[in-house]
């Protein structure tokens, strides 16, 4: 046990008699004073390898092709040398004996057999460079050093030995040494070891977590999940306990050969969540079963596919591994992290390459696109049309299929966002092409209630979870800060808009004016008028001249929009500011003039012409060349602006977008998202995540201003991404599931079949289409007929809508439901005749309408009556960060309670939950929490005489939050009472100054981890209270009650 302020020296003493007697290292000695030391020392080198039965004369040859790879000058960068040397240490050495002889292997580390090799440490080890440099520990593996320590005192912070290491990569100190270099770390005892590899930045050094094998989610707290050293009896001090997981000779020599990558320029090696996935995935390997990996997102999730394929191929004969992705840009990552890191990926051009690449055994490691996610026609892009694009895609690979086709080899498959809908057919549709397959899914976001049953039945349960509240807790990724605007909107001249519409719908049915009415009614659209789109811009400009990371151009902001057009719109906007050049629109649209074919109406400009006209535009300004030109250059248009948002944020400061780049688009300088779109689940967690990458000191926050009052969705989709509540299936619970689902499906569709059939049952015979235009119109050319015959007509869309939809859900699987290949045609055929009846009786009836001639004066309406007010901020939530705020302290708001309506249900449940909050902290401060709940009392009563508003329940969620999470928010203290423990102890020792800072000096100098629940430790923190408390008539007990449960003397 260190005592209080231990010196480094002391420190180091213990560290060194550790690595002898717990971790079996052997000691080199103190090198301080020894001449020539290296990070290749060669006579332990050469010592071992003759062990192992190596010749002279190739020992000679490999320690010359290591030495000449570890070597630097010329040019040589230490990312490229250190390269070079893993390369070796990795794959071993190729020697000849006699030139012109046969290659041998000379392997510098027996990878195999941990125990067969030499693990020893050296301390104080001056090293010659530019200026010599001595650092604390070496750690040698057969007379190489591959592991360095550099250790500081209790008192002195950890980040000082990080920067230490730092400062000794460079080119004036001992920047050679490092050429060997695979971990390198720093620690003390209070905050335990931090690790990183060559050049890694201070931001990325991390601590390592040992997961508890016995941990069960479902049974167990999450605090159970890792180890802590009071679970241990073999290490007193936190840098003891993380030394001996990270440096144990397994665990060290594991990490580096599998767990390291060269990634584009960075040599990188993993976190403790990536091990233990992939770990839990080889398991599932070796038993031949898949099942999903879940990790937030931006904790590496692309990597852990890495060391992962790299292990499958080393360790299962005849390995093949297929990644499948369904958007482009996760297509683009996914190509270029696995060529970052020197493995050679076959990019897939069609389904039928695809098949044609299976069939062969070229090539060992393969990606698929599924599609191109709405790329052509500028439809707004939704899981509809990702749904159409994925059964294309399948019935490709159907009819690609040769007669002779076999899947060659062991075929593992990665299906990347494996949350989304159609990842279900498309697993469906491979177990048949490739039936001995093992399906791995890997997301960022949890499965949700509507996708559990299927997800589970396609891929199994979850390998791993790491969730969105661990990376934030561990400095993975930031934490988000949010604020709600509101832009108040009120119509001009009501009256006018009536009349407009009357006159310019002269000839059309009912039925056609409701859909017309229906299409320009939505909120949708009146939220896109230009006035409220308008008042956005403004915003945001003047968050541009404002805001931190904005104003000075080191970050950037994204904003999501509703619709394409909408994107246009605002970008038209946009260019006639200071932003013009500095903004783009990236959405799935490729204009091409296909798309524009039949959109002139002799009315005015339709918005497909519009966005088509603004993507000419803004092509043609970027690479200043023709309209003509331009649009055939709009991908590159997408690669160009995304590297200059990622690498130039002063130069590209907003890109405008609407479902693109919200998944899979990694950019550390995007720090502001602005959401103007409905948006929840998935989609929203994902959005959001966004702008919370780690990007220098000075991004401490990613921040999401919000148009569309999706605070409360937030706190649902954090929620759920944060919740237990899916993390652990067993196996035997994947059984029996897609029967159950087919059967109701196939219930469902017999059904609709039969009410189409019930429905159409008086129509006479032949039942030609001049039959059913009888019964369900009667004369067409009689509008009086057409409006006798209305409610039959309205049934009949209703119901062959729901067939369709039915049908639709089973297509790929009627096999599977029990149906024949006869009985299989003959229901499609069914389906058909009803949904081109169904249209042809629209069509006749003129109740389908063709919205496009309105378009342009229905456009011009909104503008022209719809305005806006400026923007008025709802709420801004300050420092207050969503986890803290939505999981840590408010739990989730569900929309209804008990059938309440939803501002009442939604405060009840805050209440509940603050006043858990307040009893739960009430140990903590006992006299401030005492206050908290009397003002929750009156904030209770004061509700039940007021409604409540959107407005007015964030302001509630604030105040009550502000008061629970940041007591000091509502209390002012003394300047040196500037802690939440020292500001506890004030409130419950009548506001003693003096006797606050001597007890929190006190504590703090003989506090030690875990002393909370040792009885030992505890006493000597007593015993310094006590003496503190001598002078003053104070209860001891009361006090150390207070201590103990403030966090910040853990």
């Amino acid at each position: 046990m260190s005592a209080v302020g231990q010196r480094e020296r002391a420190t180091q003493n213990r560290v060194v008699k550790l690595f002898q007697n717990q971790l079996d290292y052997q000691y080199y000695g103190d090198w301080q004073k020894r001449v020539d030391n290296s990070n290749i020392e060669e006579s332990y080198l050469r010592d071992w390898l003759g062990k192992q039965g190596v010749e002279s004369g190739l020992i000679t040859d490999a320690l010359r092709q290591l030495k000449r790879a570890a070597a630097m000058g010329d040019g040589k960068k230490l990312y490229h040398a250190n390269n070079s040397v893993y390369g070796l240490l990795r794959y071993g050495v190729k020697v000849r004996q006699t030139q012109g002889g046969q290659t041998q292997t000379v392997w510098l580390i027996d990878w195999q057999q941990p125990q067969n090799n030499e693990f020893a440490i050296a301390e104080e080890v001056s090293i010659k460079g530019e200026h010599t440099k001595r650092p604390d520990i070496v750690l040698y593996v057969n007379g190489i050093a591959l592991g360095v320590i550099e250790l500081k005192r209790s008192s002195v912070s950890v980040t000082e030995g990080i920067r230490q290491n730092l400062d000794n990569q460079k080119k004036t100190f001992i920047r050679d040494f490092f050429s060997t270099m695979q971990l390198v770390m720093a620690g003390n005892d209070t905050e335990g070891l931090r690790y990183g590899t060559i050049e890694t930045s201070e931001k990325h050094y991390y601590r390592w977590k040992e997961e508890n094998p016995a941990y069960n989610p479902e049974l167990d707290d999450r605090s159970k999940k890792h180890f802590s050293l009071d679970d241990v009896d073999y290490a007193d001090e936190l840098l003891d306990f993380d030394i001996i997981h990270l440096c144990q000779k397994k665990r060290f020599l594991e990490l580096i050969h599998d767990f390291i990558v060269f990634d584009a320029g960075v040599k990188k090696t993993s976190r403790h969540n990536q091990y233990s996935g992939v770990k839990a995935a080889q398991q599932r390997v070796q038993e031949n079963q898949g099942g999903i990996i879940w990790h937030t997102q931006g904790s590496g999730k692309s990597l852990s596919m890495v060391w992962l394929a790299k292990w499958i191929r080393e360790h299962v004969a005849n390995a093949r591994v297929l990644v499948v992705t369904d958007r482009t840009e996760l297509d683009d990552q996914i190509e270029g992290v696995y060529q970052g890191v020197d493995e050679e990926i076959y990019r897939c051009t069609s389904g039928a390459d695809l098949i044609a690449t299976l069939n062969a055994s070229d090539q060992w490691l393969l990606c698929s696109l599924v599609h191109k996610f709405g790329r052509r026609g500028g439809a707004d892009e939704d899981d509809t049309q990702a749904e159409k694009a994925t059964d294309e895609y399948i019935q490709q690979l159907k009819e690609s299929l040769p007669d002779d086709f076999s899947a060659k080899g062991n075929l593992f498959v990665f299906v990347d966002e494996c949350h989304r809908t159609q990842s279900g057919k498309l697993h469906d549709a491979m177990q048949v092409i490739l039936p001995d397959s093992v399906f791995i899914g890997f997301t960022g976001t949890p499965l949700l209630k509507k996708d559990k049953q299927k997800s589970i039945e396609v891929f199994g349960s979850y390998i791993h979870t790491y969730k969105f509240d661990e990376a934030v807790a561990d400095g993975v990724v930031l934490d988000l800060q949010y604020e709600a605007r509101d832009i108040d909107q009120y119509i001009k001249s009501p009256e006018k808009i009536d009349e407009w519409f009357e006159l310019n719908t002269k000839g059309l049915t009912d039925m056609a004016k409701v859909q017309l009415k229906q299409r320009w009614g939505t909120m949708k659209k009146v939220l896109s008028s230009k006035d409220r789109l308008e008042m956005i811009v403004n915003d945001i400009l003047m968050d541009m001249m404002k805001r931190p990371r904005l104003m000075d151009g080191r970050g950037n902001a994204m904003l999501v929009c509703a619709s394409i057009y909408q994107a246009c719109k605002v970008y038209e906007l946009f260019n006639g500011t200071d932003l013009k050049g500095k903004c783009a629109i990236v959405t799935s649209y490729l204009p091409s003039p296909n798309d524009i074919k039949g959109e002139e109406s002799g009315e005015g400009y339709t918005e497909k012409l519009h966005q088509y006209q603004i993507y000419q535009d803004m092509l043609a300004d970027y690479f200043e060349v023709s309209k003509d030109e331009a649009i055939k250059k709009a991908e590159e248009f997408e690669q160009r602006v995304k590297e200059q948002f990622k690498k130039e944020p002063g130069q590209m400061r907003l890109l405008i977008v609407v479902d693109k780049l919200l998944t899979g688009f990694d950019a550390p300088s995007a720090t502001y998202l602005y959401i103007d779109k409905k948006m929840q689940d998935h989609g929203l967690f994902q959005a959001i995540c966004r702008v919370n990458r780690l990007d220098g000191e000075d991004k401490e926050y990613g921040y999401i201003v919000d148009y569309k009052d999706l605070f409360h969705s937030l706190e649902t989709s954090i929620g759920d991404y944060t919740s237990g509540a899916f993390d652990a299936y067993e196996q035997e619970d994947v059984q029996g599931l897609l029967t159950d689902r087919l059967v109701k499906s196939r219930e469902k569709l017999e059904q609709a079949l039969e009410t189409s059939s019930a429905l159409c049952e008086p129509v006479l015979q032949p039942k030609a289409t001049i039959d059913y235009l009888r019964y369900f119109c009667g004369d067409v050319l009689n509008p009086e007929a057409l409006k006798l015959n209305e409610a039959k007509r309205v049934s009949l869309y209703r119901n062959v809508a729901a067939l369709v939809r039915a049908y639709a859900n089973m297509a790929s699987e009627m096999e599977g439901a029990g149906y024949s290949a006869t009985e299989t045609r003959q229901i499609k055929t069914e389906v058909e005749h009803f949904a081109d009846m169904r249209k042809e009786v629209k069509i006749a009836s003129r109740d389908e309408v063709d919205l496009k001639q309105f378009e342009p004066a229905m456009r011009r309406l909104l503008d022209t009556y719809i305005k806006a007010e400026d923007s008025e901020l709802l709420i801004d939530f300050e420092e207050l960060g969503l986890v803290e705020l939505i999981i840590t302290k408010i739990k989730q708001c569900p929309p209804k309670a008990d059938n309440k309506p939803v501002p009442e249900a939604m405060a009840e449940t805050i209440e509940n939950n603050i006043r858990k909050v307040i009893i739960d902290e009430q140990p903590i401060n006992p006299k401030y929490y005492e206050k908290m709940s009397e003002l929750l009392d009156a904030l209770i009563e004061q509700r039940r005489d007021e409604a409540i508003s959107y407005e007015a329940y964030l302001k509630e969620v604030k105040k009550l939050a502000e008061g629970v999470v940041k007591p000091d928010g509502l209390v002012t203290y003394p300047q040196s009472m500037n802690s939440k423990a020292k500001q506890s102890l004030y409130d419950n020792l009548n506001g003693n100054e003096t006797l606050v800072s001597g007890l929190d000096e006190a504590v703090k100098s003989v506090k030690k981890e875990g002393w909370k629940s040792n009885r030992f430790k505890y006493k000597s923190v007593e015993n310094a209270v006590t003496e503190q408390l001598a002078s003053y008539n104070v209860d001891l007990s009361g006090v150390m009650d207070i201590i103990k449960n403030q966090t910040e003397y853990d």
